[in-house]
């Protein structure tokens, strides 16, 4: 019943447009604000490009240096030690590096996923701005 009678409104209302200038003054301004909007997605979409490439390289390069770090150190020696000659500790001392690599890896994996899924999250945001 109520759909019926919004239908009965919208109906009924009959808008009249004219050729004034206020008209052609608020449309020239509502066309200039959705330029900006245009402008300012595209800029942004350029930064998060940018910045993405610069996290990329500098992941590339810090990894490559902890990689290299690991393996030029001879394998015998652990990477942190304890004063302990028992326990969980002495464990964590032996397996330091073992560790340390895996933990490396794993950080890695998660920063190559974070990039992918934010290249793309910006490919979506350039198709949505196309149309």
């Amino acid at each position: 019943m109520k759909d019926k009678a919004l239908e009965e409104l919208f109906l009924a209302e009959k808008p009249h447009f004219s050729d004034n200038a206020d008209f052609m003054s608020a449309l020239t301004k509502r066309l200039d604000a959705v330029e900006f909007i245009k402008q300012h997605q595209e800029a942004t979409i350029r930064r998060y490009k940018m910045i993405m490439v610069a996290a990329f390289v500098v992941g590339i390069i810090s990894g490559a240096v902890a990689i290299a770090y690991l393996l030029s150190m001879p394998a015998d020696v652990p990477l942190i030690t304890f004063n302990v000659q028992t326990g969980i500790l002495l464990w964590l001392a032996e397996k330091s590096r073992l560790i340390a690599a895996t933990g490396l890896s794993l950080l890695m994996t998660f920063g190559i996923i974070s990039i992918i899924n934010n290249v793309q999250n910006v490919l979506r945001m350039r198709v949505c701005l196309k149309a």
